[in-house]
């Protein structure tokens, strides 16, 4: 319908139909106190600074005898992969019978602005590694790494293939200077050294705002709109309360490993051209000899699907997988569509390995 073809009483009716569903919204969002997240029964089985190392109990007689350790990204906390009972990426990789555990990273403080990339591949995700062989009696594990969490991974597995089964990367970024990477565009100007001699830490909103402004007419403007008839009934209500504490909980980003991360693998590239310096160790993609499995969104506006199918060509092994994934970023843990396919795509593979 042409605009100049609505008449001014369909217009006001329209607008006093949102403001009666505004209404009705708002008093549902005023009865609830409080959202849960993160319900699955899980239990702490080693800490170290800020550090988690959660194990979720089986949910099946026998599963899968090497455990599953998912590493999430730094940027952005991990319940995000157990949002809701009927929204678990973590709930159903139990029910497909894989063994998990997860790290999670905690919240960075002043005191922690001088860890470094080194710190957490070499220091607290090798210790948890170790940890969970020591439970088992084994020597490998099988690695889930997420978004930056993947990267973070696929530097372990370079450096310490004898302790990873299999390798599965999801929505992780790979080639940092594909050409439709916005994000990428806009950090190759930005003075890091700078940034992070000024501030110590990155604060978790100055990140939070940096990724809301990649799509901001969606993710700022238009969601708040569509909130208005999502908000039907007390659930539907929880469960948008749920996306929107994920979202602005965002922890600070300990500086020095912040530096080197946006230096060293979105300026520099340095990942994929093998000169990531860790420590005193330099990554070497072909030393990633395990089974891989590279699973990526088609739609994703933070890690382009190019972005993430670069790895093919630069990791050693010859047992390589690619799934895609029809969805975002975000959508590939939530969506309907996500529960019914990534879980099964990923207990299949691991199975079969």
């Amino acid at each position: 319908m042409s605009l100049f073809k609505i008449r001014p009483d369909q217009i006001a009716q329209e607008v006093l139909e949102f403001h009666k569903k505004l209404a009705e919204g708002l008093k549902i969002l005023a009865e609830i106190d409080e959202v849960a997240v993160g319900t699955t029964p899980r239990e702490a089985v080693y800490q170290e600074d800020k550090l988690v190392l959660y194990h979720y109990k089986p949910i099946v007689d026998k599963p899968n005898p090497t455990p599953l350790l998912i590493v999430y990204a730094l940027v952005n906390r991990p319940y995000m992969l157990d949002l809701q009972p009927d929204r678990s990426l973590i709930k159903n990789l139990l029910e497909v019978g894989q063994d998990v555990y997860l790290v999670d990273w905690g919240y960075p403080e002043q005191a922690d602005r001088y860890l470094s990339l080194e710190d957490y591949i070499q220091g607290y995700l090798h210790r948890c590694v170790k940890t969970i062989g020591k439970r088992y009696g084994i020597e490998q594990v099988n690695l889930l790494g997420i978004c930056q969490g993947g990267t973070l991974s696929l530097c372990y597995s370079a450096l310490h293939p004898e302790k990873v089964r299999n390798l599965i990367t999801m929505v992780t970024p790979i080639d940092f200077k594909t050409p439709d990477n916005l994000l990428s565009h806009w950090l190759q100007q930005v003075d890091i050294d700078l940034l992070v001699d000024t501030l110590g830490n990155i604060p978790g909103e100055l990140l939070n705002w940096t990724f809301l402004n990649l799509k901001p007419f969606r993710l700022t403007g238009q969601k708040y709109l569509d909130m208005v008839d999502s908000l039907t009934d007390v659930e539907a209500a929880k469960k948008f309360l749920r996306m929107e504490k994920w979202i602005f909980d965002s922890p600070d980003q300990a500086g020095e490993a912040f530096r080197q991360f946006v230096k060293g693998c979105f300026q520099k590239n340095a990942l994929i051209e093998g000169k990531l310096m860790i420590g005193e160790q330099r990554v070497n993609l072909k030393e990633v000899t395990m089974p891989v499995l590279n699973i990526y969104a088609t739609l994703d506006h933070l890690v382009p699907p190019s972005a993430s199918m670069a790895l093919k060509k630069y990791v050693g092994t010859t047992d390589y997988t690619e799934v895609s994934f029809v969805g975002g970023h975000i959508g590939i843990y939530v969506s309907g569509r996500a529960q019914k396919e990534v879980p099964m795509a990923l207990g299949q593979w691991l199975d079969a390995h």
